[in-house]
């Protein structure tokens, strides 16, 4: 007996990805709950585990296809598996219409249909009717109700040509996707094109904006040119940042932290770290101080939810740390940081961003952050902007530090000398619509202050 393995539900809005290894052959014998795919999402490269066990008899799917939740993946001989809720429910259903059939046909399939209306007088569709034919987006966006649950299919109608992605940015931002002009192939409705309508509605316009050019001019004729398809990722990157910063209204607050003796205690207490499993980085030492600054400043772990007009404040202290990959960029969420010591938060971290470079987070991984930072040091840089990670409301940047004459008094009555010291800039950016700058200026100076003297943790 074949039984036919089917890609399963992945995540919420996850339709499919693209198939980055097949982990089986012909002939080879799979276990339930064995691993028989890696698969490249929207959100990460994960493992899928097969539901089934048995002999694989024929393989559908090949290394760099898309494939969607639902397809074939695999054929295997003498399988066994428990019917999903899905097909349980489809066969109940076929089962209830089978009854049906043996009863007499209703009367109202008998009844005439109903008459036209005249054509001076059309009836708006039945969305139109449901939803109104014009939306005010301002006050959509500022007194909008809570969103309904995140559904792929529209209510009526055929369905919006847009990823799930988008319908549900659409439905956050209380947009009737079906107003929204779409500038992608075929009228293809993108996140740039819903914030774009926003924007257009907010400035007091309230119809859907002119069509962005659907296309980029032939760089060809000035050239060579290649191109290349977006990785799943790199896709989903773009989609978020551009709604965060399309979003959020930022500001970008800098500093500098002297760190001349916190070097000294990082350099001594490292190998302890390293025995520990992991590394002593000066990441590692900012999810600390992070983590104490966000219990003194809890606006900083909050998010806006607009559609209430309230501000959600998280008790738990869960810290994003930024992570460059092959892949593209990645954020895996360390948990409960106030409640680690440093050299677990070390180990933690360095499992961490193995795991996102070898490709093995998961999407549990990289969900429930209250703030991200993210640390370009390593690379170069004196400042950067970073963009907040929407739905949070601040990050923070960190870049290389640098040895910098800085004038130090000696004592009240010296006047005091130049000294060298090393200096590391620190660039926060937040959401202005829930951090003001006063306060923006007093949770970076005091995480300043906690790396130039550690002690004030203990305070």
């Amino acid at each position: 007996m074949a039984t036919d393995f089917t890609l399963p539900e992945l995540g919420e809005n996850i339709a499919g990805g693209d198939v980055v290894r097949v982990l089986v052959s012909p002939g080879d014998t799979v276990k339930k709950d064995q691993p028989i795919l890696e698969l490249e999402t929207d959100k990460a490269t994960i493992e899928v585990p097969s539901n089934v066990s048995g002999t694989v008899k024929e393989i559908k799917i090949k290394q760099g296809e898309k494939v969607k939740v639902g397809q074939v993946v695999l054929t295997l001989d003498n399988g066994a598996a428990a019917k999903a809720p899905a097909e349980a429910k489809k066969e109940d259903a076929s089962a209830q219409d089978a009854k049906k059939d043996d009863k007499p046909a209703a009367k109202a399939e008998a009844a005439p249909a109903p008459a036209a209306e005249p054509e001076s007088k059309p009836e708006p569709a039945p969305e139109t009717k449901k939803r109104g034919e014009v939306v005010d987006i301002s006050r959509a966006v500022r007194n909008a109700p809570a969103a309904p649950p995140p559904s792929d299919a529209e209510p009526q109608g055929p369905a919006a040509p847009a990823a799930p992605s988008v319908r549900r940015l659409a439905r956050e931002l209380g947009v009737e996707i079906r107003q929204v002009a779409g500038s992608g192939p075929g009228g293809r409705i993108s996140a740039e094109d819903v914030q774009a309508f926003v924007r257009t509605a907010l400035a007091g316009g309230g119809a859907a904006p002119a069509s962005a050019p659907s296309s980029l001019p032939d760089f060809s004729k000035w050239g060579e040119i290649e191109r290349k398809p977006m990785s799943n990722i790199r896709r989903k990157t773009s989609e978020h940042l551009s709604r965060a910063w399309n979003v959020i209204p930022h500001v970008t607050q800098n500093d500098k932290a002297d760190i001349t003796a916190l070097e000294a205690l990082r350099k001594q207490f490292a190998p302890q770290a390293e025995k520990a499993g992991g590394k002593l980085t000066m990441t590692a030492i900012a999810l600390k101080i992070v983590a104490a600054a966000l219990r003194k400043f809890p606006q900083f772990n909050s998010s806006i939810d607009v559609a209430r007009n309230e501000i959600v404040y998280k008790k738990s202290i869960h810290v994003g740390v930024a992570a460059d990959t092959p892949r593209g960029l990645l954020v895996p969420v360390i948990r409960d940081v106030d409640r680690k010591g440093i050299f677990d938060l070390s180990k933690e971290l360095a499992q961490a961003s193995e795991k996102s470079r070898s490709g093995k987070l998961g999407l549990d991984d990289m969900q429930g952050g209250g703030f991200t930072i993210t640390n370009l040091g390593g690379i170069g840089g004196t400042s950067f902007t970073p963009i907040v990670n929407w739905p949070e409301v601040a990050i923070l940047g960190v870049s290389r530090g640098t040895w910098e004459a800085v004038w130090r008094p000696a004592s009240v009555e010296d006047e005091g000398t130049f000294q060298p010291r090393l200096m590391l800039p620190l660039s926060l950016s937040y959401d202005h619509r829930v951090i003001d700058g006063a306060d923006a200026a007093r949770f970076l100076r005091w995480i300043c202050e906690a790396f130039e003297q550690p002690f004030v943790l203990s305070l």
